[in-house]
């Protein structure tokens, strides 16, 4: 493994402000940083009708294709580049094409399981958990699921008290005890992005002095 990539994860509920705070890791370290997006791991289900598809548990951690995951980001971590699979909300399935990773410094993994798969959690140096309020995290789901997703806020909302809520209690709530911070309101909150700002600083001269 090379040693002078840092693999940071960023877990939380849907709507917690994960994807905010990633972006201001990007906005500030640039090329420096490649995201690597749990949600791009559903398994793909082509065997399934669409109608079929929308009925299906989303958020428990069977509902990924870990051990692809695991397995790429150790390729990542030996240098060397990936064929990430993109998912397709609007469909409910993954695309046929793939996107290109290439390994970075730091590599950011983000998604509301990924501190809930025991294996998926060992390749992650950092562990970030984003930790908001239930009421917020609604509120951000219905905004981007309809503008964004092309669902309706009645499917939203249907989603999120058949599986979104429960699933959250279950498996992404007790992950927080895993996490090495955990950053209330995401990137929002000033205070903790200066000292992920800072930690990933003092990792990117570490390799330019070595």
């Amino acid at each position: 493994m090379k040693k002078d990539i840092l693999i940071v994860g960023v877990a939380g509920g849907s709507g917690s402000g994960k994807t905010t705070l990633t972006n201001n890791l990007i906005a500030r370290f640039g090329d420096q940083v490649t995201v690597v997006h749990h949600d791009n791991y559903y398994r793909s289900h082509h065997d399934l009708t669409y109608e079929e598809r929308t009925h299906l548990n989303y958020d428990c951690p069977e509902a990924f294709e870990n051990e692809l995951m695991i397995e790429q980001l150790q390729l990542l971590k030996e240098g060397r580049s990936v064929e990430c699979p993109i998912y397709d909300f609007t469909i409910h399935d993954r695309k046929p094409e793939t996107v290109t990773i290439e390994p970075k410094p730091v590599i950011l993994v983000e998604g509301i399981l990924i501190f809930a798969e025991p294996e998926l959690l060992k390749q992650m140096d950092i562990k970030i958990f984003v930790d908001t309020d239930a009421d917020i995290r609604l509120a951000r789901r219905i905004r981007r699921d309809v503008e964004k997703r092309g669902r309706s806020m009645q499917s939203v909302l249907d989603q999120w008290c058949a599986t979104v809520k429960p699933m959250y209690e279950m498996y992404v709530e007790p992950t927080k005890k895993k996490a090495d911070v955990i950053v209330p309101e995401g990137g929002r909150n000033q205070v903790a992005l200066e000292m992920l700002f800072g930690r990933l600083e003092r990792h990117l001269k570490q390799i330019r002095e070595d």
